[in-house]
């Protein structure tokens, strides 16, 4: 019977377990914790957790532990969907033996295989259908594992569940903003570096033509090239610059800001200023919508109100995170919806504040500047 001492480290080593994948997004790291949690529960001296592939015979992730890499490696390629594999990705109670290779389900060990006895499988199910199973075998100092392992490792699959689609979603979010993002680059190679290629042509058509007629006039068309020339560098070298994954989560949002910002100040000469007064971290969502809207907001200012200074702030009181960026260029209607929506991508700026329950405020006129307020509740 189990003490209350035994208790309390079950749930401990429960807890524990369960936090750690709590804000992981990323799947694979998410079903190592769970994997290493499951294991140490309930003394197991092998450990596994699968999970299918959309193809229906093999595992779109297959994460182990308790082997040394020497001997992964004499066994060979990871597993295929069969024997007791399959069975706890096709069935939702979960299963125990003292003795897996009595079972009519299984089939062979590869020849460098450990050769297990004791077995418990656990299909890990999310609304009515298994998307993972853990497979622990072996259980230490015991010839079988109890009914007390079973219910844990049943109790860990429920939160893995969870764990599992909270990775998935974050996986699809992501995959939807670079979708979002090829398609903001899109739209500015369109209304930027190629209508300054047309301009291009058309000014070199009228060099060429004025070349053997007006010596005058086609240099200033040739000045004209150039200049567009280089207005075209420009605009490709901030949109490369762009495509360049951010170092959110190995630097943080300031020390990324400061990045993007000395590029910008490379780029075009214009003073930008930072300011991040005891700035905490926050959480990953939150710092990438903040990243992306300061980042719009300076690559707006930088192309098109011939801005002098910039100004970057970002603070976190009393609950609430606000950034400001501000310039002190020619400005433009915000009420025009054409430069709202379209030039300045104002509406997806938007959405990504809308999405983390905060504001955004832009305030400007002809000849006044521009000013993008941020707000986001994180209390």
């Amino acid at each position: 019977m189990a003490t209350d001492t035994d208790r309390t480290s079950l749930l401990r080593a429960m807890s524990e377990s369960i936090l750690a994948m709590a804000g992981e997004p990323r799947l694979d790291l998410v079903l190592c914790r769970l994997i290493e949690g499951a294991r140490e529960l309930v003394s197991a001296t092998y450990a596994a957790i699968g999970v299918p592939d959309d193809d229906g015979d093999g595992f779109a992730e297959f994460i182990y532990t308790g082997m040394s890499d020497d001997l992964v490696a004499h066994i060979g390629p990871l597993p295929r969907q069969h024997g007791m594999l399959a069975a706890m990705l096709r069935e939702t109670e979960p299963y125990r033996t003292d003795d897996i290779a009595q079972d009519p389900r299984f089939r062979w060990w590869p020849d460098a295989h450990p050769r297990m006895t004791s077995f418990l499988g656990v299909p890990i199910v999310s609304r009515g259908s298994v998307i993972g199973a853990f497979y622990l075998t072996d259980k230490e100092g015991r010839d079988e594992f109890t009914l007390a392992d079973q219910e844990t490792i049943v109790l860990l699959a429920a939160h893995a569940a969870i764990a599992i689609d909270n990775a998935r979603l974050y996986e699809r979010s992501r995959e939807l903003s670079v979708i979002e993002e090829r398609n903001r680059l899109a739209r500015d190679l369109h209304d930027s570096v190629s209508q300054t290629l047309f301009s291009m042509t058309l000014t070199a058509e009228a060099a060429l033509a004025a070349l053997d007629k007006d010596a005058s006039t086609a240099r200033t068309e040739v000045a004209s090239l150039r200049d567009l020339a280089r207005a075209a560098l420009q605009e490709m070298r901030s949109l490369i610059f762009e495509l360049r994954p951010a170092d959110l989560e190995s630097e943080g949002l300031v020390a990324t800001l400061e990045k993007h910002i000395d590029a910008l100040r490379r780029q075009g000469g214009t003073e930008v200023i930072l300011s991040a007064p005891d700035y905490e971290p926050l959480p990953a969502a939150i710092e990438r919508t903040v990243f992306r809207i300061i980042q719009e907001s300076l690559n707006n200012a930088v192309r098109h109100s011939q801005a002098s200074r910039i100004e970057v702030g970002l603070v976190v009181r009393d609950g609430v995170l606000r950034a400001v960026v501000a310039d002190d260029g020619v400005g433009f209607d915000v009420d025009n919806p054409q430069i709202s929506a379209r030039r300045l991508g104002l509406t997806s700026m938007r959405e990504r504040a809308d999405e983390t329950g905060g504001s955004l405020q832009v305030e400007s006129a002809p000849g006044k500047g521009t000013r993008v307020e941020l707000e986001i509740p994180v209390g």
